[in-house]
């Protein structure tokens, strides 16, 4: 398969708005699949895993074994960026979600599905780094504020549309058919990449990948997670917190996530290199990138349980409620992308994202069963609007104040540290909203007698610990198990309201630096002719002109102007 072709332009060279718009069709496509797969099924996850029943630990572990696959292959889709040709990463990519996605829609057990989803999060994990470093390569930062405006409106669209299609599709033919659905999308994207996008040719260089450093991070996040999950649970497969087996497993997660810190100081290509967080951008770029991503992931997931398991809504009328939330993230992405790239700042907006942001999370803290719809519905839009602002921005920043050499290292480092902040954050919030439910149901049913023998099988069913299917459910018991949900759900969003705090004082210690307006391949050509010049003036002893020097050189002859030492024209250029 081709991937290369020298008849088209040089990615370094000016495209046109139609050009950009070609070249990025294919990757908008791309994107749309992943954020897609990841949300399509999350109205239909009470059904899904009733179905094969699972109880609410596998609930958050359907969701968490992919989003923990995305997270640490996301900085080695990066890493392999900057060293082998990217066109060809994320036509494999493509190829892996494909056959996630397709062996998904026949698991027969909740077990099945957890493991089929690895192989899913692994193509995510490419897809979503790789399209970010992609529009890096072809656009300036300047005018790239727009495009990503253009990128997050899609993901938004995906994001908390999918939940609506999710709905629609499951309604009508079952909820295997949102693991099918973003198979014939992937192909369509692979066949726009190959046809429409056109990048230039990567160094050959020897690829050396920290397999150690790999094996590491997901061993010590991997691990991080079980604790989480398990503990606490005695009864339901788990083990105490203060007991032995608990203590070994987060001592070797400990040591494991050490171990990685230490050996990305020492290996040649390291998968989080330690030297991006000298850079005061980067640092505190993954610190709002922790705490935006609980918000994210946590909405995305526990809204649909919110809607079906506390309001009694099926799949499709879940799906429907959350529109104020594509409106408002949607709205936002665009249009603060677009005025980014108009006046080439950025903080301002993003102080105001990061406020709605703070007010979005704290008001989902106040959510009841009964909570009139058109109070849930302005929550959620202020979040969508909050998150829309921010979440595109944060990699924006990132890739203008970095190194173009490593641009792939960067954007996929703050992309992961995003999803890990997400992963552990819907962990930790689904263990704590099992507990809480469960608490809230037991107290719920004191002195509660059944008189009728659905109320009696109703119960009985419960006692297992499954997800219920409250529509099934006797009216005096679903009001009882709709009570518990909307108590736990909001009681679990208090954990990212402190978090979206943390984001706002990241986000207002940033360096306000103004948007270049120089493309990530044009940036690598000048480095690759500055070194050139260098080994040149090296071997002659005497300063050579850059390609720009002997133009204006060649334009002062034509026009007659009068000449300048090369020094004053660099430093006019400077």
């Amino acid at each position: 398969m081709s991937t290369l072709s020298d008849t088209h332009p040089p990615a370094t060279a000016e495209r046109t708005p139609r050009e950009v718009f070609v070249a990025l069709s294919g990757l908008i496509v791309t994107m749309f699949v992943a954020v897609l797969s990841g949300t399509v099924i999350s109205t239909s996850m009470p059904l899904i895993v009733a179905d094969l029943g699972g109880d609410q630990s596998a609930y958050t572990w359907v969701i968490t074994s992919s989003l923990l696959a995305t997270a640490v292959t996301t900085p080695i889709w990066g890493k392999l960026a900057d060293l082998v040709n990217r066109k060809v990463l994320l036509q494999i990519s493509i190829v892996l979600f494909v056959l996630g996605s397709a062996i998904s829609g026949f698991a027969q057990d909740a077990g099945t599905l957890i493991a089929v989803r690895v192989i899913q999060g692994i193509g995510t994990g490419g897809l979503m780094s790789l399209v970010m470093i992609v529009v890096a390569l072809i656009i300036s930062p300047r005018e790239r504020g727009k495009y990503m405006g253009v990128v997050g409106g899609i993901m938004a669209v995906a994001t908390i549309g999918g939940p609506l299609l999710g709905g629609v599709i499951t309604d009508a033919w079952g909820w295997r058919a949102n693991f099918f659905l973003p198979v014939p999308l992937a192909v369509i994207a692979l066949v726009l990449l190959q046809f429409t996008l056109h990048l230039p040719k990567t160094p050959k260089r020897p690829v050396k990948i920290d397999y150690i450093g790999a094996v590491l991070m997901a061993l010590g996040v991997a691990l991080t997670l079980v604790w989480i999950t398990l503990g606490g649970k005695p009864d339901a497969g788990g083990f105490e917190w203060d007991s032995v087996t608990s203590f070994v497993m987060i001592g070797v997660a400990a040591a494991s996530l050490i171990a990685f810190i230490v050996v990305e100081f020492f290996v040649a290509e390291p998968i989080v290199p330690m030297t991006l967080f000298k850079n005061r951008t980067f640092a505190l770029s993954v610190i709002a990138s922790l705490a935006i991503g609980v918000a994210m992931f946590a909405t995305s997931v526990f809204l649909a349980q919110y809607f079906q398991l506390a309001r009694g809504a099926t799949p499709t009328e879940s799906g429907l409620m959350t529109i104020p939330m594509i409106i408002g993230q949607m709205g936002a992405s665009i249009t603060i992308g677009a005025l980014i790239s108009k006046f080439g700042r950025w903080k301002g907006f993003m102080l105001v994202g990061s406020v709605l942001t703070i007010a979005g999370t704290y008001l989902l803290t106040t959510l009841h069963y009964d909570t009139p719809f058109v109070w849930v519905a302005v929550f959620i839009f202020v979040l969508g609007a909050g998150l829309g602002m921010v979440m595109q921005n944060l990699t924006l920043i990132v890739q203008n104040d970095t190194p173009a050499s490593q641009l792939g290292a960067a954007s996929s480092n703050v992309n992961f540290f995003r999803s890990i902040a997400g992963t552990i954050g819907v962990t930790v919030m689904g263990s704590l909203l099992a507990t809480q439910v469960a608490t809230n149901i037991t107290d719920g049913f004191k002195g509660f007698v059944p008189t009728t023998p659905e109320e009696v099988t109703a119960l009985q069913g419960l006692s297992g610990g499954t997800v219920p299917k409250v529509d099934e459910l006797p009216e005096t018991i679903r009001v009882i198990i709709e009570a518990s949900y909307a108590d736990g759900i909001a009681h679990v969003f208090w954990i990212a309201v402190p978090l979206a705090v943390v984001a706002l004082i990241a986000i207002a210690f940033l360096p306000n630096k103004r948007l270049s307006t120089k493309s990530a391949s044009q940036e690598l050509q000048e480095e690759a002719e500055n070194v050139a010049i260098e080994l040149a003036e090296a071997e002659v002893g005497a300063p050579m002109p850059t390609m720009a020097e002997q133009v204006e050189e060649a334009d002062r002859v034509l026009t007659g102007a009068v000449p300048v030492t090369r020094a004053e024209a660099r430093r006019n250029r400077s």
